[in-house]
């Protein structure tokens, strides 16, 4: 059986907060506009804070919540698709910071889905001996990714992060996991090689129609309405899966949390699963779109109020980049 049981959660936001207000000042909007159409009222930017940081915040207060020594995590697992340096990994930086010095430590790039296939890998490993304790971590600093001075995408996103330490346990977990590689360009960020002096390099053969604009060569790029169809398919697809192949039903789920993109995509997938909204934890308005650290900003913000409880059953469900997607359902 691969079950995990969390054993800490912790979170870090930056304090500098953008609210729907504040991109009135420098976009044509307002925070009817954003807020009806996105359920977005504020997201919190990191100033001068690098990703790193971040993901070293939430992973000791995960650790202290936690109630283990950093020295007795076996592996730092890091979700992130906005990292500070393309090498060290942003799981090497953490396991530093945190003093976990007999931890391995690696990185996990599938963007908004990245937490889900991280806990789905410490899962795996936790059926090894030699693992015990792990350490998820997952940051994102997008305000540096993203274009402002379009207001279809930059006013979804956040910065923060989100972690967990989890452990083996022999309650049950199920997994799913997708990718719609066919999709990449919907949401994609390209790495700028523009500023290489090697004289032997020229332009990148690229998928005609992709970069033709010179914003799109260094920002987050998004094809709103391609992400929405695949989303609300995706989540509803994913969920039913993992119920598939747990035997379980959604009344049989104590708690829900989906990836927190946008408030329309997640009310449309509820609707489509048939869920009753009690059951599903949201907080986009006061975070927005953090990407990775979604879900697990929710479970710390859920621990935090004592609303994870031994024996419940919770689902966690989300989609990124890629196109991936996945869902899990474990007891606690």
């Amino acid at each position: 059986m691969r079950g995990i049981k969390i054993l800490g959660a912790g979170m870090y936001m930056p304090e500098t907060v953008a609210s729907n207000d504040w991109f009135s000042t420098i976009l044509d909007t307002s925070d009817e506009w954003i807020y009806t159409r996105t359920g977005i009222r504020e997201r919190r930017i990191s100033e001068d804070k690098p990703n790193w940081y971040m993901a070293a915040e939430a992973s000791r207060a995960a650790v202290a919540d936690s109630g283990i020594a950093p020295e007795d995590i076996d592996l730092v697992l890091a979700a992130t698709c906005s990292p500070d340096y393309f090498y060290p990994a942003l799981s090497c930086l953490v396991q530093q910071q945190v003093g976990a010095v007999n931890a391995a430590a690696f990185d996990i790039n599938s963007a908004c889905t990245g937490f889900i296939n991280a806990l789905d890998t410490a899962s795996r490993f936790l059926q090894d001996g030699d693992y015990r304790n792990i350490l998820i971590v997952a940051s994102e600093r997008l305000a540096p990714h993203c274009d402002y001075t379009d207001r279809t995408a930059s006013i979804l996103f956040g910065d923060g992060a989100g972690a967990a330490v989890v452990t083996r346990s022999d309650k049950p977990m199920w997994s799913y996991l997708s990718a719609k590689g066919d999709f990449f360009n919907a949401l994609y960020c390209k790495v700028d090689q523009s500023r290489s002096n090697c004289p032997l390099l020229k332009p990148d053969a690229l998928p005609e129609g992709i970069i033709d604009t010179e914003a799109k060569t260094h920002t987050l790029q998004m094809n709103g309405k391609a992400v929405y169809k695949f989303a609300v398919d995706a989540m509803e697809t994913a969920v039913n899966k993992v119920l598939e192949r747990s035997g379980l039903t959604t009344g049989d789920i104590d708690l829900f949390i989906p990836h927190q993109a946008n408030a329309r995509i997640i009310e449309s997938a509820v609707k489509g699963l048939n869920l009753p909204a009690e059951k599903v934890y949201v907080n986009l308005e006061k975070h927005g779109n953090t990407s990775s650290a979604c879900i697990p900003t929710c479970l710390a913000e859920l621990k935090a109020e004592s609303r994870i409880k031994e024996g419940m059953k919770i689902c966690l469900v989300g989609f990124g980049a890629g196109l991936t997607s996945g869902a899990i359902v474990f007891e606690q």
